[in-house]
């Protein structure tokens, strides 16, 4: 499997972004070099981290030894609650990740949580607005934001969110805001795509059915039917085996009887906090 055959999503900005990529999500920061440098050799070329992560500095070490053209790579980080509000602190944050990266650019730059007891959601997408017209930062977009946050920020800003990252997975598929997202040309990333093992996914029997039927795994199934779904997904794995096993999902499709069996697991089920409590 090569990187090339990861299909990329069209995003409302001209821009695309690979599928199917990984996430560094609670990888220790003593280990991620090692990890993302796994990543990168079985073929991943979209890597997803954040501020909060404390996880920049590996990721960029892995980057400038792969040997990787930068243009091949699609880079995400996240600016974390503590940094919303005024321009000047919101690309303050900015270049600290980028220097810890060791990047001149980023792919796409995410508001990691609205935090709406602060209300700075707005302030701080506006400043996204002038990042994005300096050409340091390529895409601009948002995670945890519900489709209240999203009308919200189209009513009262300029630039719609190219994409938005929120937990989904089959048990909690957040259905209202994947349709606010597809009305408006959103793309919809997928954190905790596998239900960060607090949810039984593998376990029920419409994934088993699947993955006996195709001779892949449950976690394989899951993340097919991800991709059928048009989600960007990156589950995380510290295990090279795992990594490998997790790209290897583009030689199968699942049936359209399969598709709905799984969607049809749809329970509510979040697993993390709830982006109206997180402040």
């Amino acid at each position: 499997m090569t990187a090339s055959k990861v299909t990329r999503i069209q995003l409302n900005d001209g821009y695309s972004i690979p599928q199917l990529g990984f996430g560094v999500f609670k990888v220790d920061p003593h280990e991620t070099e090692r990890i993302v440098a796994d990543a990168l050799e079985v073929g991943y070329r979209h890597l997803d981290t954040a501020r909060i992560y404390g996880n920049e500095e590996g990721v960029g070490r892995a980057i400038a030894s792969s040997g990787i053209a930068r243009e091949e790579l699609f880079v995400t980080t996240k600016l974390w609650n503590d940094d919303q509000g005024p321009e000047a602190g919101v690309v303050d944050a900015f270049e600290r990740s980028l220097d810890r990266l060791g990047l001149e650019y980023l792919d796409l730059y995410l508001i990691h949580w609205p935090t709406p007891a602060r209300d700075r959601y707005l302030e701080t997408w506006r400043a996204f607005e002038r990042l994005r017209e300096t050409g340091r930062v390529r895409s601009i977009g948002v995670s945890n934001f519900l489709a209240h946050h999203l009308e919200r920020l189209l009513a009262e800003t300029d630039v719609v969110p190219a994409v938005d990252q929120i937990e989904l997975h089959p048990a909690h598929q957040q259905p209202e805001t994947g349709a606010f997202a597809r009305e408006h040309g959103i793309a919809i990333e997928a954190w905790g795509p596998l239900g960060q093992g607090k949810y039984p996914l593998f376990e029920l029997p419409q994934v088993q059915a699947a993955s006996a039927t195709h001779g892949k795994t449950p976690a394989q199934v899951v993340i097919r039917w991800h991709l059928q779904r048009r989600h960007v997904v990156f589950p995380k794995s510290a295990h090279r085996h795992r990594m490998e096993e997790n790209f290897d999902v583009f030689d199968f499709e699942l049936s359209e009887a399969e598709m709905q069996a799984i969607t049809a697991l749809e329970r509510g089920g979040r697993v993390s906090a709830h982006p109206d409590e997180f402040n």
